[in-house]
């Protein structure tokens, strides 16, 4: 008996994949879950072995849900994505359903799944469509963060500076600092660039929190942000402080 989780903010949408998993043979129903937040615990609490998942959810969409899990489960999209992003699922994901679509197109994704499922779990099919789906992403507005049980999505706005700590990157707010399993080269190319400069290969800044930039030693600059941290400069962020602010 294959354990299913459904997790989808449209009550009807839900409603629907129930009807027509119930008149399909060797599934269980254990949960569904109307927000990624919910949707989290869920796969965390119950272990199933397929999750069929929503993508655009509000607070928490489908992939930054994924992000956050230490363990990956096998997972079926039900979206109504654009196609130039359903093209990545194909490789990626054990499949895709775009909404909205019949029960035949359901058996074939569930019979794709039931293949899989007798087999050990490569979480990398999912990870490399989230790697898939963020750099298709110009820019991002706000970042989910694991922190002990509990998420936080910290609003671009909010962030101060960031700071690289090997493959992860400690993020710099008012409320804190949280830690997020990204490279810096990954903020770089999706925060905002008039808003975020990387002044150093360990760090990027907020421009409008920069209170001022000192001379350290000979061509060696500093910067001193708002909240009076010191953050060093190299060559190439001091030129880049200089292109953005025009000085």
């Amino acid at each position: 008996m294959i354990r299913v989780i459904l997790i989808d903010d449209e009550p009807l949408a839900r409603s629907l994949l129930k009807n027509f998993l119930n008149e399909i043979e060797g599934l269980e129903i254990i949960g569904e879950f109307e927000n990624g937040f919910e949707g989290l615990k869920g796969i965390t609490e119950l272990k199933p072995d397929l999750v069929f998942l929503d993508i655009q959810m509000p607070k928490l969409n489908g992939f930054e849900m994924l992000e956050l899990l230490d363990e990956l489960p096998y997972v079926i999209f039900v979206t109504a994505y654009d196609q130039y992003a359903v093209k990545a699922f194909e490789n990626n994901a054990v499949d895709y359903l775009l909404k909205p679509y019949a029960q035949d197109r359901l058996v074939v994704a569930i019979e794709k799944a039931k293949e899989l499922i007798q087999k050990p779990l490569n979480s990398n099919h999912v990870k490399e469509l989230i790697d898939t789906h963020q750099n298709q992403v110009d820019t991002i507005d706000r970042i989910a963060v694991k922190t002990g049980n509990k998420i936080k999505i910290i609003y671009i706005e909010e962030v101060e500076y960031l700071e690289s700590q090997d493959d992860y990157v400690m993020i710099y707010t008012p409320e804190g600092k949280f830690l997020k399993q990204k490279t810096m080269k990954f903020f770089e190319n999706h925060l905002p660039q008039q808003a975020f400069i990387r002044v150093h290969r360990s760090y990027m800044v907020r421009v409008d929190f920069v209170k001022q930039i000192e001379l350290y030693e000979k061509d060696s600059y500093i910067i001193k942000l708002k909240n009076d941290q010191i953050i060093p400069v190299s060559k190439s962020g001091y030129n880049r402080l200089r292109t953005i602010l025009n000085f």
